[in-house]
């Protein structure tokens, strides 16, 4: 729980540096589409705003999408559950990405990758990253689509992590003959202030790439692999709607 809450203050810190704001109007689209070669849970957790699923748009099998309208200022991020077992009352876990019920009563419990947004931010841009900050369980990217003014880049990670997980960071299927079905972060796997940003280690001057961060950036370099891994990591555009794909093929 303390990475979920760690997360979660970062980003509404993120938020109010951006100083956002839900009295511009948005008309933004947001397309989540599922090319992983199994069913994943889409799963999201709001800043600010009402959720943007709801119970009944909870499962993407492979090749299928599904398209949300989020309110003007919406803020918060997505992410995929995979392998989960849903009971008829929407009682049941998932092995990576959990949130407490089909219906998410929380963020994704690490280790877990995140896309990150902000709508009508600063200047009216959109704020938008791909966080390895809580480790790894499937790719995902983000594409500016349908025009868009700004930098507009794309952001993601390719790259399969869970096949390069060092031992020390892998999270094992018992059920699978030991698959490593997910790659922790160092800040999970060991709880310490310098793989955390904590306690001496809480700003990006002490707070420095470690060995299993860069092994991150080195295989995602568009992503974020540690707290204060700012400035190739944030992309703004204007104007867009987004594509999100859960195990993007290419860039």
């Amino acid at each position: 729980m303390l990475i979920i809450n760690r997360s979660f203050f970062f980003l509404h810190t993120f938020l109010f540096l951006l100083g956002f704001s839900t009295n511009t109007a948005s008309a933004t689209v947001f397309n989540l589409l599922n090319n992983c070669p199994y069913t994943v849970w889409p799963a999201s957790l709001t800043g600010n705003g009402p959720p943007l699923l709801t119970q009944s748009n909870h499962t993407l099998p492979h090749g299928s999408s599904l398209t949300l309208n989020p309110p003007a200022g919406w803020s918060g991020r997505f992410w995929a559950r995979t392998a989960c077992n849903f009971n008829p009352k929407g009682t049941g876990t998932c092995s990576t990405g959990d949130c407490g019920g089909l219906t998410c009563t929380g963020g994704g419990i690490p280790p877990v990758s995140l896309v990150e947004f902000t709508l009508n931010g600063a200047n009216g841009m959109d704020f938008y990253d791909v966080s390895l900050v809580d480790g790894y369980n499937v790719g995902i990217g983000v594409k500016p689509i349908n025009g868009g003014i700004g930098n507009c880049e794309y952001a993601g990670c390719v790259e399969d992590l869970n096949g390069s997980c060092p031992p020390e960071l892998r999270v094992v299927d018992p059920n699978r003959s030991g698959a490593v079905i997910a790659c922790k972060s160092a800040c999970t796997a060991f709880n310490k202030p310098e793989y955390c940003c904590t306690e001496n280690y809480g700003t990006p001057q002490t707070c420095t790439p470690t060995k299993y961060s860069k092994l991150f950036k080195n295989a995602c370099p568009t992503a974020y692999s540690y707290a204060y891994d700012d400035a190739t990591s944030t992309c703004t555009c204007t104007g867009s709607d987004y594509l999100i794909t859960f195990c993007p093929s290419t860039l």
